[in-house]
């Protein structure tokens, strides 16, 4: 059906493809266009099947995950595609470095079947599966680290108007759209017009982008909410 989420399986290990195909085919909404073994097998297929979603493992041989989502999120021609990665959680700096490639979010191997399902419904709707305070955590403990950020000024957001910034900074706290709409008594449909132009301003890929953004910049401080 040409409307199903079009699924891309990209792991080096035959019995996890073959597991994770079966899910993926389970769900009337979901399909699977292809599986590759390596990295640079998942950029040439995330090209030839014009995939909706890749879900990414991080260890694979030739080119790894990283390695994978930052071609596919540089290249223009995939500028729909997004990238699930599918890790153990153990190796934190791993997570962090795939959401800088361009990930839009990831997701533990041990997920329960239908998180994972639901996970790849929310990246194809450009959302980011980065609201579990775990997660932001996670981010916030990377972002502290001695060594300066790349884009540690609040410069970068100079063309963003006071309230985009006040949005963007909402959403680098991991709130919804409706739940920034709540806090700041407007509606959702206005709030996703400020997360689309910041989106726009600022050169982000996805709702992903925006959350490394509002640390990276210093708008949210890492133990803190939104600077002010």
């Amino acid at each position: 059906m040409s409307d199903e989420i079009r699924v891309l399986i990209a792991d080096d290990q035959p019995v996890v493809r073959a597991g994770f195909a079966t899910l993926v085919r389970s769900a009337p909404d979901l399909c699977v266009v292809g599986e590759a073994r390596t990295g640079a097998e998942a950029v040439d297929l995330a090209r030839s099947t014009r995939a909706d979603v890749v879900l990414m493992d991080i260890r694979m041989p030739e080119l790894d995950g990283l390695g994978a989502t930052r071609l596919i999120t540089a290249d223009e021609d995939l500028a729909g595609v997004r990238v699930l990665i599918l890790t153990t959680f153990e190796i934190d700096e791993y997570v962090f470095a795939a959401l800088r490639s361009g990930a839009s979010g990831f997701l533990g191997k041990s997920a329960e079947p239908e998180q994972l399902l639901d996970a790849i419904r929310v990246v194809y709707r450009g959302d980011a599966l980065l609201s579990p305070a775990a997660t932001r955590s996670l981010i916030a403990r990377f972002l502290a680290r001695p060594e300066p950020a790349p884009l540690s000024s609040l410069s970068r957001l100079a063309d963003l108007t006071d309230r985009e910034r006040e949005v963007l900074g909402l959403v680098g706290s991991g709130l919804s759209n409706e739940e920034i709409a709540r806090h700041l008594t407007v509606s959702p449909h206005t709030v996703k017009t400020h997360v689309n132009r910041a989106m726009t301003k600022l050169g982000a890929h996805d709702r992903a982008q925006l959350v490394v953004i509002a640390y990276e910049t210093g708008l949210i401080r890492p133990g803190a909410g939104a600077a002010t």
